[in-house]
C-alpha cells in the first residue's frame, strides 16, 4: 500500500507542476518570421496570435498571394517555436518517467 500512496503523492506533485507550467507558458511568447523578416508573427504559449507585423512594401495588389504565403510561413515558424518550448517544459516535468509514445500532456 505504501507504493500506491507514493504514486498518488507523485501524481499530485506532477499535477501541481503541470498547472504551474501551463500558467508559465500562457505568458511565454515566440516570434516567427518569413520573407527575410518582412512578415513577423508573435504567438503566446497557447498558440494565440498576439502580434502581426507586415512590411509596407508587401502591401500591393500584385503581391497578395506572396503576402498570404508569408503570413502562413511566419505563423508556422512561430507555432513550431511554441511547440518546442512546450515540449522542453514537459520534459522538465516528466523527466525520468517512461511515458508511452504519442502520449501528449497536458491532456
Amino acid at each position: 500500500m505504501k507504493n500506491i500512496g507514493n504514486l498518488m503523492k507523485q501524481a499530485q506533485q506532477m499535477q501541481a507542476k503541470m498547472a504551474e507550467m501551463q500558467a508559465k507558458l500562457g505568458d511565454a511568447e515566440a516570434s516567427g518570421a518569413a520573407g527575410g523578416g518582412m512578415v513577423q508573427i508573435t504567438l503566446n504559449g497557447k498558440g494565440e496570435m498576439r502580434k502581426l507585423k507586415i512590411d509596407p512594401s508587401l502591401c500591393t495588389a500584385d503581391d497578395v498571394e506572396v503576402l498570404e504565403d508569408l503570413v502562413i510561413a511566419a505563423f508556422n515558424d512561430a507555432k513550431g517555436k511554441i511547440e518546442a518550448l512546450t515540449q522542453g517544459e514537459m520534459q522538465k516535468i516528466t523527466g525520468g518517467l517512461n511515458l508511452p509514445a504519442g502520449l501528449k500532456l497536458p491532456f
